[in-house]
């Protein structure tokens, strides 16, 4: 604030006193003080009211939890585009998959290939099996 030194208030006590007295120089001390005291509160109380008013602490914190919110937002965003490049790597597999066995299986049925009509027989035969075994065990 002030650059004042030692030897600059020495100088001022000197001229006070030369100029006040030694009766009158603690007097004016006190009064000095007691000014200098009530403006400095003063200052500090109006400082203190602005910034309830104006919320300063509020805001830093309304700021920073912005800033976290964005850099969240970014991540989920990364995470996001990382999982699509994996959904769609995973569905080309699955498709070359299917076209390779697609071309590995000959036009003539064989026991292993299944038609929809041969999936609902064999679902059918299954639960029958299954229901026979049951009633066998109960008796």
């Amino acid at each position: 604030m002030l650059d004042i030194g030692f030897t600059e208030l020495l100088l001022v006590a000197v001229i006070a006193l030369v100029v006040l007295g030694p009766e009158r120089l603690p007097q004016a001390i006190r009064t000095t003080a007691y000014w200098v005291g009530k403006i400095r509160r003063s200052f500090q109380s109006v400082k203190e009211e602005l910034e309830r008013e104006i919320d300063a602490d509020g805001i830093k914190q309304q700021l920073h939890n912005e800033a976290v919110m964005k850099e969240l937002n970014k991540t989920r965003e990364q995470f996001q585009s990382q999982i699509n490049d994996l959904k769609k790597s995973v569905s080309i597999d699955t498709v070359e998959d299917q076209t390779s066995s697609d071309v590995n299986t000959s036009p003539e049925r064989d026991s292993r290939s299944v038609g929809p009509d041969d999936s609902v027989e064999r679902m059918a035969v299954n639960k029958t099996s299954s229901h026979l075994s049951q009633e066998k065990d109960r008796q």
